[in-house]
């Protein structure tokens, strides 16, 4: 049985929610599950805005034929040719022959390497700005290479000002009995995981997801439809500001992140230390995380949160602890850059963490190592419990 919604007097929403899947793309936790989101604008002229992932094609396809109630489907839009949007794309092309696909030229080579030349004769590939009337509705597609794929686009109803914004603007998460933004505390509930989704999914891109912003600027948006998480039709630029923080990798409020890597506790012990210490110098919000218990995932989204980093880390196999070293390799994959970093290293005979943080953080853009550099022998000494606490003050200061 269909379960859809209503965004506008024309427009639908037919998407739907899974709460099964464990791993987003495989990788990234999500333990709300996720929505995907697709549109249906109901005109002279009837367009389908993205398609869905199979694994809810069922409800999916019920949702569509509802909500076409006898029409014909004539237009289906691809912003995003990623199998989570369009993995369906095939089968809504075999149940409605008559409906043309609007998508990028490159958007109509990936959907050639998906699904054969099946759908040659359907693809329609739009330029930049071009333009397609619905009847009422004037619809608009403007390119966005790289957010997060190159063949992405958005599509903007002139209409009713609705912003179709592919992955740009998206959460993690299902909607679960609510579609818009201010039906929830989104700030309370769901801000974590809009972070989580941008610096993850997006995070790498920052250029072109200014390139976008820009773009958007020029656009008064009543609606902001993306492919995930809730719905905006209020408080729209208090979200919009949040993607020109991250995107511009500028923080989002002052803080600390403290992560460490400890085998048999010292260096957990080093780290809860220098967190008390923070506290001491007057720093009120601290992130502390053990990166062998909590997913990369959510330490980056802090990362990109707070404007200073804590790395501790024990030495192991004479170099960075493992689950350290996936971290540091993720920061540097997601370009996180302006940030000041305090790092502590531990070794029993040789140690090494800290010279091997030094050099992946040295190859980053712009981040700032504090000096010196503590080393810790095996457990915490006075000594070092000294030198920990002036680096945790000096980092609080800077």
């Amino acid at each position: 049985m269909e379960c859809t919604a209503r965004i506008t007097p024309d427009l639908l929403w037919v998407g739907g929610n899974d709460r099964r899947l464990n791993l987003f793309e495989n990788i990234f936790p999500i333990p709300r599950g996720v929505s995907y989101n697709s549109y249906l604008l109901l005109d002279e002229k009837t367009v389908l805005v993205d398609t869905v992932d199979k694994a809810i094609s069922g409800v999916f396809f019920d949702n569509l034929t509802a909500a076409l109630d006898g029409r014909q489907l004539n237009y289906i839009v691809v912003n995003h040719m990623e199998p989570d949007h369009a993995a369906t794309l095939a089968e809504v092309c075999g149940r409605y022959p008559g409906a043309q696909v609007m998508l990028t030229a490159k958007g109509a080579q990936m959907a050639a390497q998906f699904f054969g030349d099946g759908l040659r004769d359907r693809l329609h590939a739009v330029s930049d700005g071009a333009e397609l009337v619905t009847g009422r509705h004037h619809l608009r597609f403007f390119t966005a290479p790289m957010v997060h794929w190159p063949e992405v686009m958005v599509t903007w109803d002139e209409t009713d000002r609705v912003l179709f914004s592919a992955d740009a603007f998206g959460a993690f998460g299902a909607v679960s009995g609510f579609l818009f933004a201010d039906e929830v505390d989104f700030a309370r509930d769901w801000l974590d995981d809009a972070r989580r989704y941008y610096t993850n999914i997006v995070g790498k891109y920052g250029a072109p997801v200014q390139a976008l912003l820009k773009k958007a600027a020029a656009l008064d948006i009543a609606f902001l439809c993306p492919l995930h998480g809730p719905v905006w039709r209020r408080d729209i630029a208090w979200f919009v500001e949040k993607y020109q923080r991250w995107s511009t990798y500028r923080p989002e409020e002052d803080g600390v992140l403290v992560a460490y890597a400890s085998i048999y506790g010292h260096t957990e012990n080093a780290a809860e230390v220098f967190a008390m210490a923070l506290r001491d110098a007057g720093v009120k919000h601290v992130a502390m995380y053990d990166v062998s218990v909590t997913h990369p995932s959510y330490i980056l989204s802090d990362a990109f949160r707070f404007g200073k980093l804590a790395l501790l880390s024990a030495t192991y196999n004479l170099g960075v602890f493992p689950a350290m070293e996936t971290l540091l390799l993720d920061l540097k994959a997601h370009a996180l850059q302006d940030r000041t970093v305090a790092l502590v290293e531990n070794g029993s005979w040789a140690p090494a963490a800290g010279k091997q943080m030094r050099e992946i953080l040295g190859s980053m853009k712009n981040i700032r190592v504090l000096e010196p550099v503590p080393t810790i022998r095996s457990a915490l000494a006075a000594d070092t419990r000294e030198a920990i606490t002036d680096l945790a003050r000096q980092l609080a200061e800077a």
